[in-house]
């Protein structure tokens, strides 16, 4: 069996808080033992005490009454007799009896050293006088009291130790059962506690009842486990924060913007991968440094350091500081960048650095540069464009005020531009307008400028003239160096202009209308016959504002109803028998009266409301179309004149299919006409419009063959069903040996590519015998019919012999 003091260390050791707590009961328990002892010693010490003090009182009452009567009487034996029976008393060790006058009587005997204790009293006799007759001293010993004290500190010491002893060790096993084995547990949970194990709580082998949640050890439970969850909680906040963090970091490392992070001095603190790209400065070599500072270069350092001093004052008043910087990269070359320079602060507020932003913005100031230029100058011809043109000209008449001088404005146009370029093709409508600027500014001086107003339109302005004769010469330079043939895909053309013009202050004193002047000029010129020019004159006014009106009616045409649709027959030629009829658009304006398509249709295209207007023209040439089969009962089909801008247009597909769809109409009954000039743009765009609708069987045809450029290629690449003699080549087939061999050879070209033939213009009997002599396919002219409303074409059906009945 251990010994005592090695199970005392082993407790101490294990228990550590248990021995403490048994140490401080024993010592708290023998501390108040002992007071206690003491008192309830000290108090039974003064109880004997009391009781040798009564005793001895006993004595004087008892005793002293008959000793005074022994000794009135001088009885010697009684008075001795009466002192032993005193002496027998407990505790009473000694007697001292004076006589008076000089003797005593001693009885009993004091140990030496014995503490005692002593009473005294005077004896009297009680006579007719009061007698002192001696004085008796009665000494108590006090060893009994002493004895029996020590016997009882031993007792009660003895009694108290155990009971102590007993109490505390109960008190520990219940203090062990009850709270250490539960720290025990609280300590081992918290030393295995780690960001592994959160989420296991602390439980205790006690039972879980309301008592033990409330008592101490229950909160202590309940605050630990409530700590794990503020602690886990914690934890997944800190790894959300941290994947936050890591994100901003790896977003402001990853940035396409150079980002550096100065303290509050302005020295660079950090700098991401983009700032060492953009700059060739290595992001460590440049921490502790000021941004302005960067470069060995004192003098540009010197500037910087001007430019950063205006930049941190700035972001101390206003907060924020934005703008574009010419920096210099780590090798001298020097970089367009944007700055954006902002305080960081704390959560009180307190400006703790700055974050530089920084972007490489090179690409967009010479985009910018670009832009501008693109802005003022046309981009096909390098000349001023409108906007740069108008504010010349608004100088020039600036200048002339003040000067008192003329100013010349000159509106020229290229004729019969459309034309080549939708034959040739815009690359080539590109190199004549670049040719015809060329020779335009070649013909003018410094000070004039000539612009491009868009598409073949250019505008000169002839500042500072002494005279409008002067403007006259420039016309005539212009026009004689648009002699001279262009060479276009191969190709010799010949283009020419139509100059119109006006003169300041003459005319007007105003650009706008000047301008405008200087347009119905031109139309004037145009209308000489092209390659001409004309001064302005007050008439001109009236004839732009006709075309301007018919404009603003031609935009609501559409829409009040305005435009008819004529028909003319198409037939066989060797039968006479009704095959088709082409539709022909009219314009019935109340006030302008019946306007024929040359009037309208250009500036239909001019406008783009040929669009809108062809499909109108589909719609209803389908309608009549699906009207003649209820009618006659047979398929006669339809052929439609299809627009160079209606057939680029990228909805014209999808509006011959609605109108074929919406009118029940077979796709082969609907022919569409296209000019031959459409052809000559040999582009992949023109060849796919044709091939869709030849895949939904709507029959092709070629349009006024031979009007223009050679286009014989073309009609194999392309699926084409039939092509039209132009009618002036029909009109002087008789008379014209040329004419008859070059329709005899398109129709034998035709037949060798399985094209039919038909022939516009037939209106006479020998051109018809003629054309079947041929073998020419469908003839169409004033012979058979002239163009018809719907309703006088429709009696036509019904009446006309050549139809099958």
């Amino acid at each position: 069996m251990p010994k005592l003091p090695t199970r005392l260390q082993r407790f101490r050791t294990g228990s550590p808080l248990s021995f403490r707590l048994l140490a401080w009961i024993l010592v708290f328990s023998t501390v108040f033992t002992l007071i206690a002892s003491a008192i309830q010693i000290y108090s039974d010490y003064r109880k004997e005490l009391a009781q040798i003090d009564s005793r001895m009182q006993v004595v004087e009452s008892g005793y002293s009454s008959s000793l005074a009567k022994s000794l009135w009487a001088l009885d010697r034996n009684l008075l001795q007799t009466q002192m032993e029976g005193i002496l027998s008393l407990p505790d009473i060790v000694h007697l001292r009896l004076g006589i008076e006058p000089d003797s005593e009587l001693v009885m009993g005997e004091i140990a030496r050293g014995a503490d005692t204790r002593s009473h005294k009293f005077e004896i009297f006799h009680q006579g007719d006088r009061k007698v002192r007759l001696g004085e008796l001293t009665v000494t108590a010993d006090l060893g009994r009291v002493y004895q029996d004290l020590k016997e009882k500190v031993g007792i009660i010491l003895a009694t108290e130790f155990l009971k102590t002893f007993l109490v505390s060790i109960l008190i520990i096993l219940v203090f062990q059962h009850f709270v250490t084995r539960h720290l025990t547990s609280m300590a081992n949970y918290a030393k295995d506690l780690s960001l592994t194990n959160l989420g296991t709580p602390l439980t205790l082998d006690r039972p879980d009842t309301p008592s033990h949640r409330s008592d101490e050890i229950g909160r202590v439970t309940e605050a630990i486990n409530q700590m794990r969850e503020r602690l886990n909680d914690d934890m997944v906040r800190q790894e959300r924060d941290a994947a936050e963090i890591h994100k901003f970091s790896k977003a402001i490392e990853q940035s396409p913007s150079s980002v550096v992070i100065c303290d509050r001095q302005w020295r660079v603190e950090f700098a991401n991968h983009k700032f060492t790209q953009l700059t060739g400065y290595n992001a460590k070599s440049i921490v502790g440094r000021h941004p302005g500072a960067l470069s060995d270069n004192s003098a540009e350092n010197r500037d910087n350091r001007i430019l950063w001093q205006s930049i941190r004052l700035q972001v101390q008043r206003v907060g924020v500081w934005q703008g574009e910087v010419n920096s210099i990269r780590r090798n001298g070359e020097r970089f367009w960048e944007q700055l954006t320079v902002t305080p960081i602060k704390d959560s009180a507020g307190e400006v703790t650095g700055y974050l530089i932003l920084g972007e490489d913005i090179s690409i967009r100031k010479r985009f910018e540069q670009q832009l501008l230029r693109q802005a003022n100058y046309d981009i096909l011809t390098g000349l001023p464009n409108r906007m740069l043109a108008l504010d010349r000209l608004k100088l020039a008449l600036a200048q002339a005020r003040r000067e008192g001088s003329m100013v010349g404005v000159m509106f020229l146009d290229l004729d019969n531009f459309k034309h080549i370029n939708d034959t040739l093709g815009h690359d080539a409508g590109d190199s004549l307008l670049i040719e015809a600027a060329r020779r335009i500014s070649s013909c003018l001086r410094g000070s004039s400028t000539v612009a491009r107003l868009g598409g073949d339109e250019f505008l000169v302005i002839l500042p500072g003239l002494a005279g409008p004769e002067s403007t006259s010469q420039v016309a005539e330079r212009i026009l004689a160096t648009f002699e001279p043939a262009y060479a276009l895909n191969g190709q010799e053309v010949f283009v020419t202009t139509s100059i119109g013009i006006s003169i300041f202050p003459t005319d007007s004193d105003n650009s706008g209308t000047l301008l405008q002047h200087a347009d119905a000029a031109m139309y004037q010129a145009k209308h000489q016959g092209k390659s001409s020019y004309a001064h302005f004159t007050p008439e001109m006014s009236e004839v732009s504002h006709e075309r301007l009106q018919m404009e603003s009616r031609l935009r609501r045409a559409l829409e009040l109803k305005e435009f008819e649709l004529y028909f003319q027959p198409i037939v066989d030629t060797a039968s006479g028998k009704l095959r088709a009829a082409e539709a022909l658009l009219r314009w019935n304006n109340p006030v302008m009266g019946m306007v024929m398509p040359d009037r309208f249709i250009p500036l239909a295209e001019e406008t783009g409301l040929i669009i809108s207007i062809g499909e109108w023209v589909l719609e209803q040439a389908c309608s009549a179309a699906s009207g003649w089969k209820e009618q006659t009962g047979l398929d006669i089909g339809i052929s439609v004149n299809v627009s160079p801008r209606q057939f680029r247009d990228p909805g014209f597909i999808s509006a011959v299919a609605r109108a074929l769809s919406n009118n029940n109409l077979a796709p082969e009954r609907l022919e569409l006409e296209i000019t031959e000039r459409l052809l000559l743009d040999n582009s992949i765009e023109t060849a796919q419009i044709l091939k869709e609708l030849d895949r939904k069987k709507v029959r092709l045809s070629v349009d006024d063959f031979g009007t223009g450029y050679s286009a014989l290629s073309y009609l194999k690449s392309y699926p084409f069903d039939s092509l039209k003699i132009d009618r002036t080549f029909i009109n002087d087939v008789l008379k014209e040996p040329e004419d008859a061999s070059l329709v005899r050879a398109i129709i034998n070209m035709a037949h060798s590519l399985e094209l039919t033939v038909v022939a516009e213009g037939v209106e006479s009997e020998p051109q018809t015998r003629f054309l079947k002599k041929e073998g020419c396919d469908y003839s169409q002219g004033y012979f058979y019919s002239r163009p018809l409303p719907a309703e006088e074409f429709s009696e036509w059906l019904r009446t006309n012999h050549r139809t099958p009945n």
